[in-house]
């Protein structure tokens, strides 16, 4: 063999994988969720909490899985990935079985259903099948690629999924919005998976007609316009949007979906125009649902006035007292297991777990929280920058991009910046629809950085090259 060929080989096995070092940021991930349980705990009845050592076990046992699974068959992802839903996953848990102690929580159950069922551990069983997934994934999709083979597939698969809240018998009503089904005693929002399976059709489609959508016919007040018959994609995506909020009056769905449309579709063609028609047509959307659908006008109204104005569905009284929550928590919070923001009612463990954490850790709490999940929206990015193949690059950004959406919604919303839209904070808040796609997306982008990040296979030597090197004096 010759010189070059050995140095190329033995640089292709020596690459770093990075295990180690997410090995070590896991063992952070795993104790300082178990250290905030101790937190609470000691907080509320000032004793460590019995279930503190299983809650460890569990939560390290679930994250040694993960890794074990993404060091045998990922071993050049992202080392960050990982780590960063661990600890958001985590402390999510804490946050869950921090609002299960409250007294008022629990009497506002009984009194509604009878009897008091904690959530915490169903929020562990959840987590627990959101890994079995995550590790599924990983196992079953060994390149990003195929997917690609599957791209009307996938708009057909989304569609149903979508629509399934609206089968009769199926689908149930959760505070004005249909977004659940029902199946036997569980409970499922099929549009949290649908974001997934929809992005795999933006991908396959833009992919293959970027070129012709980033043509422009004309320039209007200094933008690029797109041919006429461009415009219909983006047009279709518009009226599934509001066909969505009209008959299911879910807001945030119909936002993520067109929002994730537009940022693909800006990455493929590298035209601001289509940001631009993107947000006109979404804000004529929702001014005109707003108008008319009663479940949205009344969110619009606990926004413009959350102290002043009064709905049937509670809205007014969840955001005030979110927003209260909020002013009450300061700069560093008033401790774990120390605040009010039970107050909330129902919701307090799930559209408003956010509150918790600004009342309770403060402006340096929900900066940090933020900052994590900036953590993952820069990986993912810079996941879709590395991608060698531009479905993998328009997958990824697509993902990332519904990712940062949804986090801007749900933080927006509660905090009273934007009108709520009932979508769940990932990881943190109660409810396995979330939690369990929320780790098949991460499983997705750890498969496309392992196939980036993998070094290419060293090139054989030709005969000549090896004879040469042979019989050189």
């Amino acid at each position: 063999m010759s010189s070059t060929t050995h140095t190329s080989t033995i640089g292709a096995i020596g690459a770093p994988s990075r295990r180690n070092t997410e090995l070590g940021l896991l063992v952070f991930a795993v104790l300082i969720p178990i250290f905030a349980y101790a937190n609470v705990g000691l907080a509320i009845d000032g004793t460590m909490p019995t279930g503190m050592i299983g809650y460890g076990l569990g939560l390290g046992l679930l994250a040694a899985v993960g890794h074990l699974v993404v060091r045998k068959f990922a071993p050049y992802a992202d080392p960050l990935l990982l780590p960063l839903a661990t600890l958001l996953n985590g402390l999510g848990l804490v946050l869950i079985w921090r609002l299960d102690q409250s007294q008022r929580l629990q009497q506002l159950q009984k009194n509604a259903f009878g009897a008091f069922n904690p959530a915490a551990p169903n929020q562990l069983m959840y987590s627990a099948v959101g890994i079995a997934l995550f590790v599924g994934v990983l196992l079953l999709l060994k390149d990003h690629r195929i997917l690609q083979r599957f791209t009307y597939i996938s708009m057909v698969a989304a569609m149903i999924l979508l629509l399934l809240p609206l089968v009769p018998g199926l689908g149930t009503d959760v505070f004005g919005a249909k977004i659940w089904i029902r199946i036997g005693g569980f409970s499922i929002q099929p549009g949290e998976f649908a974001k997934i399976v929809i992005a795999v059709f933006f991908a396959g489609y833009l992919m293959v007609k970027r070129d012709a959508l980033a043509l422009a016919s004309r320039r209007f007040m200094g933008l690029y316009l797109p041919r006429g018959r461009d415009l219909g994609p983006i047009l279709v995506i518009w009226a599934v949007s509001l066909l969505i909020l009209v008959f299911e009056n879910d807001l945030g769905t119909s936002l993520l979906f067109f929002g994730m449309f537009v940022v693909m579709l800006y990455v493929a063609t590298e035209r601001t125009s289509w940001i631009v028609i993107g947000l006109l047509m979404s804000a004529v959307g929702a001014v005109a649902v707003a108008s008319t659908a009663g479940h949205v006008q009344a969110r619009v109204d606990a926004w413009l006035d959350p102290f002043g104005c009064y709905t049937t569905s509670g809205a007014c009284e969840q955001i005030g007292q979110s927003i209260m929550a909020f002013g009450s928590g300061g700069v560093l919070g008033t401790g774990l297991g120390q605040g009010n923001s039970d107050l909330i009612g129902f919701a307090a463990n799930a559209d408003f777990i956010f509150a918790t954490v600004g009342e309770e850790l403060g402006l340096a709490g929900v900066m940090a929280f933020l900052v994590i999940y900036g953590l993952i929206i820069e990986r993912g990015v810079r996941t879709a920058l590395a991608a060698r193949d531009p479905f993998g690059k328009l997958f990824a950004a697509g993902l990332s991009g519904a990712f940062a959406l949804q986090i801007f919604v749900v933080a927006g919303g509660v905090m009273g910046l934007i009108p709520l839209t009932g979508m769940t904070m990932p990881w943190l808040a109660a409810g396995g629809s979330s939690v369990i796609a929320n780790w098949a997306l991460i499983a997705i982008l750890i498969r496309i950085s392992d196939t980036a990040r993998r070094p290419a296979p060293a090139a054989p030597a030709s005969p000549d090259a090896e004879m040469t090197q042979v019989v050189r004096p």
